[in-house]
């Protein structure tokens, strides 16, 4: 099994920034391919970032592109989104997860998930 915790969401004005957090704990995961999703109210869960734990090679989709970036720390065995530039439109829980087989990055393919934190538009 493996356990995702997400942390670091909370109210933020449009053009501001967060950093999101996913702390990774259980089975041996240097394969994993980790992924950062998100899902606004009445909308599907939809792909945001993504990481290969072990090469460190970073995914993105068009609506991440340049402004927000993946990371992971090894030592800390945690992966980040560091968000800048926020939209309205960025509103939305945000969810980790994992692909055990280190290849797909749908919602569909992911093996584990985190219970989700919450990113809200304060302006």
């Amino acid at each position: 099994q493996v356990q995702l915790v997400e942390s670091g969401g909370g109210l933020v004005q449009a053009g501001g920034s967060l950093r999101l957090s996913c702390a990774v704990s259980g089975r041996t995961f240097s394969n994993y391919l980790m992924g950062w999703f998100r899902q606004a109210p009445g909308n599907e869960r939809e792909s945001v970032a993504a990481i290969k734990w072990r090469s460190g090679s970073t995914y993105y989709t068009d609506s991440a592109k340049g402004r927000f970036t993946i990371s992971r720390d090894i030592a800390k065995n945690t992966v980040y989104l560091q968000m800048n530039s926020l939209k309205p439109e960025d509103t939305a829980g945000y969810y980790c997860a994992a692909d055990t087989a280190g290849v797909y990055w749908s919602p569909s393919a992911m093996d584990y998930w985190g219970k989700g934190t919450l990113v809200t538009d304060s302006s």
